[in-house]
């Protein structure tokens, strides 16, 4: 299981925010709908005026002419620089949540910049699996130094939540960077098929995932380059029956496994960062690299009755022409000690997104495929930009991504990581209102087949 299921991430709940994983509600998956919603659009509004053969009719005086060039009716709603809000069609599917249809209107607001400031987004939808339900978010970017957000959803059945988040100090500009985000989740999709490399599909469980999360983070700027960060994560688990037809519930084929019922953590984490990109959300050079080492209790403070961990997260951005960037994603994960740690805790990869210090992206696989103590995992991206046009009082790009994942798990330290990994190829297709907004649809495909995957927020 991810550490946290994120909200702002997936129409079943995935992940907003990293640790705290989209806070783990459903997510938000659908700017990239939007954006591409709006191409035709742009086009219809681009077409010229037909001819005409003589003079134009008299127009009743209680009509109002509209101006020359002025778009009216229902031309004016299809067009994305005078409509009122985009109402987006909701098409979200996932290897675990399955096929989720909706609306999605969507408010974008712009600063004197054309930069977006604010993104108001609510939606009603149907699942196959948990019934009709909607979503309230608020997404606020005051400045590329702070930014805020509040998701909340409820289903007929089984999934609601919550997740807010706040940051200050994003750019390093000051000493002191602040972190913190408050989630609750009650998640119906979850997945569990053992513990090892070669977990067979046929092994598949679900189970309900509850889950309480309270984090923040606190960073010391020493430069704009080196920041040395101090995080605390309280979580609550309670992990109840299955309830997707048709799968098998994990307390009947694992009764034994650690980590069913509830069960709380403490993570005490202290990271050092190395970071040269030129932009927090949208890099186009540069590179970061996350070391990390932390401690985990059921309760009080320094002690790792869980578990202990250490390891590196890095990722490198190369231009390759002015239109083409190579992005380069590696993470490496260890349990140094794992003392009857919960299921939930262990190293795992699968799904559509990178989490430092937890779950790494494998996009032909469901979130949490794979799962032991340690995991390895690696991407490579080619993000090329395609077409750009301006939307809704600002400017949009469109890329388009090959790209290739690979990672495994394994149960021993010595175990060489490079051996033995589980890969898959796709192509990625991302909408990019900068400075702050990706939204992305990642089609991969593994051993297992073919997985779709969406969200806001590049996959790292």
């Amino acid at each position: 299981m991810t550490a946290v299921k994120n909200l702002h991430d997936s129409t079943g709940g995935q992940a907003l925010w990293n640790a705290v994983s989209d806070f783990q509600l459903t997510a938000w998956r659908r700017v990239v709908a939007v954006l591409l919603t709006a191409v035709p659009s742009i086009a219809l509004a681009q077409l010229p005026p037909p001819e005409s053969g003589g003079p134009p009719s008299p127009v009743p005086p209680s009509v109002p002419v509209p101006a020359p060039g002025q778009t009216t009716g229902l031309a004016r709603w299809l067009n994305p620089s005078t409509a009122p809000f985009i109402p987006v069609p909701e098409v979200a599917t996932d290897p675990n949540s399955g096929t989720t249809l909706g609306v999605l209107p969507t408010w974008l607001r712009t600063d004197e910049n054309h930069d977006i400031d604010r993104i108001i987004a609510p939606d009603i939808l149907h699942n196959p699996y948990f019934g009709y339900g909607m979503h309230v978010r608020l997404y606020e970017y005051p400045s590329e130094d702070e930014q805020w957000s509040l998701v909340a959803q409820i289903k007929e059945r089984v999934e609601r939540g919550f997740d807010g988040e706040y940051q200050i100090g994003r750019a390093r500009r000051d000493r002191w960077s602040f972190t913190a985000g408050l989630i609750y989740d009650r998640d119906g999709t979850p997945r569990f098929f053992g513990i090892g490399n070669k977990t067979p599909e046929s092994s598949q469980t679900n189970y309900t995932a509850a889950q309480q999360v309270a984090r923040a983070q606190i960073g010391l700027n020493i430069s704009r380059i080196w920041q040395l960060a101090y995080t605390v994560r309280a979580r609550s688990v309670d992990v109840l029956p299955g309830t997707l037809p048709g799968i098998e519930s994990i307390e009947q084929r694992f009764p034994h496994i650690t980590g069913l019922g509830t069960d709380r953590e403490l993570l005490q984490r202290l990271s050092i960062t190395y970071d040269t990109r030129d932009d927090l959300t949208t890099p186009s050079h540069g590179t970061q690299w996350v070391a990390y080492g932390g401690l985990a209790s059921r309760g009080g403070l320094l002690n790792d009755s869980l578990y202990s961990e250490a390891g590196v997260d890095g990722r490198g951005f190369w231009p390759l022409r002015q239109d083409t960037i190579l992005a380069v994603h590696l993470a490496l994960r260890y349990l140094l000690h794992a003392n009857d740690a919960p299921f939930w805790a262990l190293s795992s990869i699968g799904g559509g997104r990178s989490d430092i210090g937890a779950e790494q992206p494998l996009r032909g696989f469901g979130a949490g495929r794979f799962t032991d103590r340690h995991s390895f995992s690696m991407t490579v991206e080619l993000r090329h930009k395609l077409l750009s046009f301006d939307a809704l009082s600002t400017h949009v790009d469109i890329e388009v991504t090959p790209f290739v994942d690979a990672g495994r798990v394994f149960g021993r330290s010595g175990t060489v990581p490079f051996t033995q990994l589980h890969a898959v190829g796709g192509i990625g297709f991302r909408g990019i209102a900068r400075p702050f907004v990706v939204g992305y649809v990642d089609v991969g495909h593994g051993s297992e087949g073919s997985a779709v995957f969406t969200g806001i927020g590049y996959p790292f």
